[in-house]
């Protein structure tokens, strides 16, 4: 156990056995003042509704003692460097996202890998919420002075691009895709090119031609980064993989507050990721009524799926193992595999 882990649980411990006989409607929470910075990429989406509710929660409970701003559009610094800025403690906390520096949590790749057998978004959260506790996946962000917080649980990814639609697998030859870490090399195994950018990056180059095509959570994050504006055609059902924009937290600012405040933060992870489950849904229905009417839909039959998911499935997951020697790669790949079958089969 960490010590950060270790000094959470006395904390909760503490704060329970003092609690025991308080009455259901808990109290505001007593303490200083303290005011944390959130730095992220893009501007205020499904994504950031959860952390938006913690700010608020927390403003609440504190009576505005404990204030929580999340800063937008990379006014704190770029989002490639975010884990740099809490090594620096030039903020209390960010919103990552995995495949933007692979080199800086290898571990976390993982949730990038192409055809991972998640069944539903109950499963996924069940899954990521695991995956968060993983030894591999706290030590990646111990090497930034940050402590994961609570998943983004993006939504499977699908494409949406300009021209003419790939109707079968082999169109994908030569077109230009914007996707990252093993979603982004299932599609070189289709003849694409993949780029890896940020998602603030993506809308210019698919502006000015250097990308085709653009792979995104489906469906919120294609409209909150206007991708949808300028596409032709969208597919709904390749479902290729996702990857992991989440929220950590600042080890030393988090060691730093007052038992209660790390209690509050702590305590909400699930209103976090509720309200971000919320806000997937409420687009979804309003999105694809949209997406149907104004682009054209691109859907593949189960044998083009199949073909897609074998050799683009386990063979980029052992690539993945063989590639990370820096850590028990097969471990961590194994502990997601087993809590997705957890997730399945309670």
């Amino acid at each position: 156990m960490t010590k950060t882990s270790s000094a959470l649980t006395a904390a909760l411990a503490a704060l329970t056995l003092g609690t025991t006989t308080a009455p259901a409607m808990a109290a505001n929470v007593d303490g200083p003042s303290v005011f944390w910075k959130i730095s992220m990429y893009g501007n205020p989406r499904a994504l950031t509704s959860g952390m938006e509710a913690l700010a608020e929660k927390v403003a609440e409970e504190t009576d505005g003692k404990f204030q929580i701003r999340i800063f937008y559009a990379e006014q704190l610094g770029p989002a490639r460097e975010n884990l740099d800025g809490l090594k620096l403690n030039a903020f209390e906390g960010a919103g990552i996202c995995n495949f933007y520096h692979p080199g800086k949590n290898p571990a976390w790749m993982v949730f990038s890998l192409p055809f991972l057998p998640v069944a539903n978004p109950q499963a996924d959260r069940y899954i990521r919420e695991r995956m968060f506790e993983h030894p591999a996946i706290v030590a990646d962000m111990e090497k930034w002075n940050a402590i994961p917080y609570v998943s983004g649980l993006l939504p499977q990814f699908e494409m949406m691009g300009k021209g003419e639609p790939p109707r079968s697998l082999e169109d994908w030859k030569g077109l230009q895709v914007r996707a990252g870490g093993g979603l982004g090399d299932a599609m070189e195994l289709l003849g694409a090119t993949k780029q890896t950018l940020s998602a603030g990056e993506t809308l210019t180059a698919f502006q000015n031609g250097t990308v085709d095509v653009a792979a995104f959570p489906y469906t919120y994050a294609h409209v909150a980064f206007k991708i949808n504006e300028e596409a032709d055609w969208y597919t709904s059902n390749m479902s290729p993989g996702s990857a992991e924009c989440g929220w950590v937290l600042n080890k030393t600012a988090f060691e730093a507050l007052p038992d209660q405040y790390k209690v509050l933060i702590w305590d909400n992870r699930s209103l976090v990721l509720d309200k971000q489950q919320e806000a997937y849904a409420a687009q979804d229905e309003k999105n694809i009524a949209m997406f149907q009417q104004t682009l054209t839909e691109v859907r593949y039959d189960e044998a083009a799926l199949e073909a897609f998911r074998e050799i683009a499935g386990k063979p980029v997951w052992d690539k993945w193992v063989a590639d990370n020697p820096g850590f028990d790669a097969q471990g961590v790949l194994d502990a997601f595999l087993g809590y997705a079958e957890e997730a399945t089969n309670p």
